[in-house]
């Protein structure tokens, strides 16, 4: 039952699909999520198999309807699939539950073009919420909503596109569109700003791709203010965790996401290891500094969802990101940082392992190996050379060459 929590596979799949080969496991999970969103009028409900409307509903909870994260796992986990293992046919099987999620949540917004009615989980334990109250969030939830309502669209805008749909395409592309311009209208402020400034928001609309280049910027300056004000300790839930570090890189604060992604004391990733933790937490203060339990409820010692930073690892720290779905095209670009100085990671894809192995000398010389199986095309970047083609095989290279 805890792996049916939609939030949590939605925002670790990512994650998953490089760990493990999760393409039958995910795919069997989607046709449950497919019937239990059928039987609910479009619905995704945030346990699958839903379990819980066979229980009694307590008094102050909300009635159930979609909400952004939770339901979005109808369209974020198909697509991670897609891009981890280049199958075309899990878009065309789930293309109708995608659609469904996405028209169901147009029916939710109000009239200015918002998803901000209606119960949200939001960003989901933000560690500076109350133990007792984990949805009180300071990213605003209309704002978390909104963003993943037009990564919705654009997502499933793709896929029509790639199936031939035309007439869907277009739906959902104006959707899209929609959804960017009411939420640039009401929540991003002259000087790029975002509504509740908080690192949540600004990560989303970054990621997504919410902002003009130059908003986008300020938003990333932004972000990177508030990391370095918070002392470098993590600030978001569920729904900035996967993207924060994503977001700081994308607008070339590196340096700051290494921090973030350092720290040790409480809220932190590494937190928890000082506390002797050997799993990830569903708190990011589960266990206290003083080695009490967190008051609050949710406080699993084996709960995957915060540990989605490890997508960040594979690509910022291995150097591993796809080009075109299932890795046929990849890009190899470890940035180093921190006070990390080698790395290896490998990854087995449909066509074979890539390896990188990277050492980085006090100089900030880079030496770099990598392995390309048949059929993959390899462009690798490293910092002060300029950009390299590879196919099949072995090869070497540094940062001081040519």
């Amino acid at each position: 039952e805890r792996l049916g929590w939609t939030g949590d596979i939605q925002v670790f799949s990512p994650t998953a699909t490089y760990l493990f080969d999760v393409d039958d496991f995910l795919r069997d999970w989607l046709g449950d999520l497919a019937a239990e969103q059928q039987a609910a009028d479009g619905r995704v409900p945030v346990v699958v198999p839903d379990i819980l409307k066979y229980v009694e509903r307590p008094k102050h909870w909300p009635v159930p309807d979609s909400t952004a994260i939770w339901s979005d796992a109808a369209v974020w986990v198909p697509w991670a699939l897609w891009w981890a293992y280049g199958d075309r046919q899990v878009l065309a099987d789930q293309f109708d539950s995608m659609a469904s999620h996405v028209r169901r949540v147009e029916s939710l917004l109000s009239p200015t073009g918002l998803w901000d009615e209606g119960f949200q989980f939001g960003d989901w334990l933000d560690p500076t919420a109350p133990p007792d109250e984990p949805g009180m969030s300071r990213a605003d939830n209309g704002v978390v909503a909104t963003a993943c309502l037009y990564r919705d669209a654009h997502i499933v805008r793709d896929v029509a596109r790639l199936l031939g749909r035309d007439e869907d395409a277009a739906y959902f592309g104006n959707l899209a569109e929609r959804t960017r311009t009411a939420f640039n209208d009401h929540y991003v402020r002259p000087e790029g700003h975002i509504h509740s400034d908080a690192e949540t928001t600004y990560a989303l609309a970054i990621v997504f791709e919410l902002l003009d280049p130059e908003e986008e910027q300020v938003a990333g300056d932004r972000l990177d203010e508030l990391v370095a004000k918070s002392g470098h300790h993590i600030q978001t839930g569920f729904a900035g965790t996967p993207f924060v570090t994503h977001a700081l890189t994308k607008t070339g604060h590196l340096a700051n996401a290494y921090r973030l992604l350092l720290q040790t004391e409480c809220p932190s990733w590494l937190y928890p290891v000082t506390m002797e933790a050997t799993t990830i937490w569903e708190r990011w203060d589960s266990m206290l500094p003083d080695g009490t339990i967190n008051p609050g409820q949710m406080t699993s010692f084996n709960h995957y969802a915060l540990g989605a930073v490890a997508d960040w690892m594979h690509q910022i720290i291995g150097g591993i990101v796809p080009l075109e779905p299932g890795y046929s095209k990849v890009l190899i670009a470890p940035q180093p940082g921190g006070d990390i100085h080698w790395a290896r990671s490998s990854l087995e894809t449909r066509h074979g392992k890539i390896s990188v192995s990277w050492s980085r000398d006090d100089d900030g010389s880079i030496e770099l190996d990598i392995a390309v199986p048949d059929g993959v095309t390899a462009l690798v970047q490293l910092p002060r050379t300029p950009q390299q083609e590879f196919g099949s095989g072995q090869h070497r290279l540094s940062s001081t060459s040519v």
